[in-house]
């Protein structure tokens, strides 16, 4: 069985690959994700071209998480007009970082019925992924926590995600270990995280989890809230974590922390993850 990268959300200060990479040796990530404009904002952020060739000559598997704001299901249509700019802008700098996916969170039905938003979603999403080159980046959808209107939270409902995308094969999935505990899969029961990825595989088809970010949970399961929370410190516990990185189905899928604690508890929590994993799959 191919063995899981595990790294880490890696800041950027002082240069995209400067930063970024800088961070990764701090807390021994073999893989990063990172942000190449405000998470909290529309404005996009000029890359540098040498920090861009620097990064994809680096060796290190690099995704990229594009802005919270982003929501393609939103009825608003200014909103959904600047999500799907941000998105395309995300996963240009995608191919020139040669990131392996771009993050989005799939968003969720603000203003109108939950039909008219998957229909808005395939509309504004196609086009995107119809652009993408076969050794571009693929799209990861993210399922959230469950709160509100949204699209994706349990595993099951990627599927009526996926059906919007004409089933694109740039289209992936990722999975938040703390999105599905707290969407209501108990992976901490007996079975549940072999329940919770049948169910993804059933929905989405296999291969299409292509990053996991690996997050414990401050609240139970549940709870429709994102709360994150160590790895191990939270609860869902340290069980739930080497259940997956045994699971067949994430076999070789790069995992990257999300905790809070920024440094040292990314060191930690990388630490812990690696050692789950070789004592897991053996020397």
């Amino acid at each position: 069985m191919t063995l899981s990268l595990i790294g880490s959300h890696a800041t950027v200060t002082g240069g995209l690959a400067s930063g970024g990479l800088k961070y990764a040796a701090e807390v021994g990530a073999e893989v990063i994700q990172v942000f190449v404009s405000n998470p909290r904002g529309w404005a996009a952020s000029s890359g540098d071209p040498r920090e861009d060739a620097q990064l994809r000559d680096s060796g290190i598997p690099v995704f990229i998480h594009a802005p919270y704001l982003i929501n393609v299901g939103s009825a608003d249509q200014d909103v959904a007009a600047k999500s799907a700019a941000a998105l395309a802008f995300a996963l240009r700098r995608g191919g020139e970082t040669g990131a392996r996916g771009v993050v989005v969170h799939t968003g969720s039905a603000v203003g109108w019925p939950r039909d008219d938003a998957l229909r808005q979603a395939g509309e504004l999403l196609l086009p995107l992924l119809d652009a993408l080159p076969d050794d571009g980046p693929d799209l990861l959808l993210e399922p959230m926590a469950g709160q509100g209107q949204m699209l994706c939270a349990r595993a099951g409902d990627l599927a009526p995600y996926l059906d919007a995308l004409a089933w694109h094969p740039k289209a992936g999935v990722c999975l938040d270990t703390c999105h599905m505990f707290a969407a209501g899969h108990d992976l901490t029961a007996p079975g549940g995280v072999d329940d919770m990825l049948a169910e993804l595989e059933e929905a989405a088809g296999p291969g299409r989890v292509k990053l996991v970010h690996a997050n414990d949970s401050q609240l139970g399961c549940g709870s429709k809230k994102d709360r994150h929370e160590g790895i191990g410190r939270g609860k869902m516990g340290p069980e739930s974590f080497c259940s997956m990185l045994v699971h067949p189905c994430l076999a070789g899928v790069p995992y990257v922390v999300e905790t809070p604690g920024g440094r040292e508890a990314h060191a930690r929590d990388i630490t812990l993850l690696r050692r789950m994993r070789d004592q897991v799959h053996g020397p």
